[in-house]
């Protein structure tokens, strides 16, 4: 192993760690495609649609692709859900990096949880927010991530509410 990929695993896992923990924004999710890749390559993200928006109550599924040059080199990204925004190819579902404020000016300190919150705030903004969105097809690939968010969010609030 190189010295460059040590560094790699060795951040994925930790924000592998604060996906499946649900430390961050709660509108949305991340985690491994396949719990075995040991790459830490693939990875399914889902973003809940901003409100006041034509997202409002749609639930976007977003694939990522870790490249061996992560974080230096941002990831690639694909909506699997059919989605209209500027940024997006209409056909394929690719996020257009030049297009994307997030991933045209990439840091190295940017990570999976900030590619999913800077496309849930490009969905807020004004050249998307009344873009008409295509009829929803589910996908039963994020179904299982979806109901471990949903568990999460639930046993949070309980914990909260047992607080007070």
């Amino acid at each position: 192993m190189t010295e460059q990929l040590l560094p790699r695993a060795f951040r994925l896992l930790l924000e592998l760690e604060k996906g499946e923990k649900g430390m961050g924004d709660q509108n949305i999710s991340y985690g491994l495609a396949k719990s075995d890749d040991i790459t830490f390559t693939d990875w399914n993200g889902t973003i809940f649609g901003p409100t006041g928006t034509t997202f409002n109550g749609k639930i976007c599924n977003v694939a990522i692709r870790c490249g061996p040059k992560y974080p230096i080199e941002p990831p690639q990204v694909r909506f699997t859900t059919k989605i209209n925004m500027t940024c997006v190819n209409k056909a394929s579902g690719v996020v257009d990096p030049t297009k994307l404020e997030i991933l045209k000016s990439w840091k190295e300190e940017n990570t999976i949880e900030s590619i999913l919150m800077g496309l849930r705030t490009e969905m807020s903004a004004p050249a998307n927010k009344k873009l008409a969105q295509p009829e929803e097809k589910q996908t039963t690939v994020s179904y299982a991530h979806l109901r471990a968010h949903e568990t999460l969010r639930y046993l949070v609030c309980r914990l909260l509410l047992e607080k007070k």
